[in-house]
């Protein structure tokens, strides 16, 4: 319907809708991406980005996550998109809408930049992703959590005191476990084993 469509461009602001529910999500992905991979020291250090640049303008050796933080930049800018949409549909009058020019701008531009995001993500930043090992390790073993796992074998109490131990000395709750003979190697690896945690196979 023609005649609808110069007066109402209602459809337009769904589909900007549509990219900035992608946008958010999006983002969002980014910025877990940012944050697993900071470091190497303060920061999760759980993952490794592949390294797109030389190193950081004012920290040698650091490696920033350029491309989430560009693909971050694209998400600002179809949020941003979405509300020239909104406010342009917003301004039509009676039966005309002149603002269909900043529209179709809005809506080109953050399809554009929103496919091109996408694609460098996946091609130069996910598919390099690598987990540090070591770290994750530590961190597991060294976490008070994993006494949640031995709570069906030690009983409530026994787990609870374990933990509470662990957290106000910095000592692993397997290294208190062991160091009372609570639980042997061998139960010890399979409560605490990946797939006994996560209820997933290993891979």
């Amino acid at each position: 319907d023609v005649i609808e469509a110069t007066q109402d461009v209602g459809v337009f602001v769904q589909l900007s809708g549509v990219l900035k529910r992608i946008a958010v999500k999006l983002s969002k992905i980014c910025n877990d991406l940012r944050l697993l991979s900071s470091g190497p020291q303060a920061g999760f250090g759980e993952i490794n980005l592949p390294a797109r640049q030389a190193g950081s303008s004012i920290m040698p050796g650091k490696v920033n996550p350029v491309i989430p933080e560009a693909v971050n930049q694209i998400a600002f800018e179809v949020i941003g998109n979405d509300v020239t949409v909104t406010l342009a549909a917003e301004g039509g009058q009676l039966q005309l809408n002149a603002f269909e020019p900043i529209v179709f701008r809005s809506l080109s531009a953050g399809l554009a930049h929103l496919t091109a995001g996408i694609t460098v993500l996946a091609e130069h930043c996910v598919r390099g992703i690598t987990a540090n090992h070591d770290r994750l390790a530590r961190t597991v073993a060294a976490s008070v959590g994993l006494v949640t796992a031995l709570s069906p074998a030690l009983g409530y109490e026994t787990a609870c005191a374990l933990a509470l131990e662990a957290h106000h000395t910095g000592r692993p709750a397997l290294d208190l476990v062991r160091e009372r003979e609570l639980l042997t190697e061998a139960e010890l690896r399979e409560l605490t084993s990946p797939a006994s945690l996560t209820g997933l196979p290993v891979l």
